[in-house]
């Protein structure tokens, strides 16, 4: 009987650690909504989506927990076609904080619906817009993960008509809207 070499195991063992780490990161990637990818709008004119944001709702998220208030996005197309993301927060100490990433069109399919945002080189993540009013008033954006959900306006508040209806859709496309943090949006900005 030929006797296994335990020398070229624990050459394998990072290989197929890193090949199980890998495909987690695939599965956990896939949207859960009817078996099929997470649906986007058809079209986002990024120099009207360009702007300021109001978070008025999100999904938890670790670097977000600093943020106490008067959460905003703020998007500045560029001359290359990528996006300048600017993100504001108030903090519990009523300190201001910002980050300062870059988003990129996602694929080539002409809708810009799908677009990749980095704040910390090399790490990229997703950002698909799901609903979008037709005058660019609010937007559903999320990540095909479920992981990740925001309710953004052009204003401080959202009509709460609007909001449940977003929510609504937020459901259906299968993410856990109970977890929903709503913004502290005040005037103090």
């Amino acid at each position: 009987m030929e006797r296994e070499n335990p020398s070229a195991l624990k050459k394998l063992l990072p290989l197929a650690g890193a090949l199980a780490v890998a495909g987690t990161a695939v599965l956990l990637n896939r949207s859960t909504y009817a078996g099929e990818p997470l649906p986007t709008v058809a079209h986002v004119d990024l120099k009207r989506y360009q702007g300021t944001w109001y978070e008025i709702a999100r999904l938890p998220l670790y670097w977000e927990n600093k943020c106490d208030a008067n959460v905003t996005a703020t998007y500045t197309l560029r001359p290359d076609g990528k996006v300048t993301v600017l993100n504001q927060c108030l903090k519990k100490d009523g300190s201001e904080t910002a980050s300062t990433g870059t988003a990129e069109v996602a694929t080539r399919d002409g809708s810009n619906a799908k677009l990749k945002v980095s704040f910390f080189w090399p790490f990229k993540g997703d950002y698909w817009i799901l609903s979008l009013d037709s005058d660019y008033c609010w937007a559903l954006v999320g990540t095909p993960n479920l992981k990740s959900l925001w309710v953004l306006s052009r204003m401080p508040q959202l009509d709460a008509t609007i909001l449940d209806r977003l929510l609504d859709q937020a459901r259906q496309l299968g993410f856990d809207t109970e977890k929903l943090i709503y913004t502290r949006q005040t005037s103090a900005r």
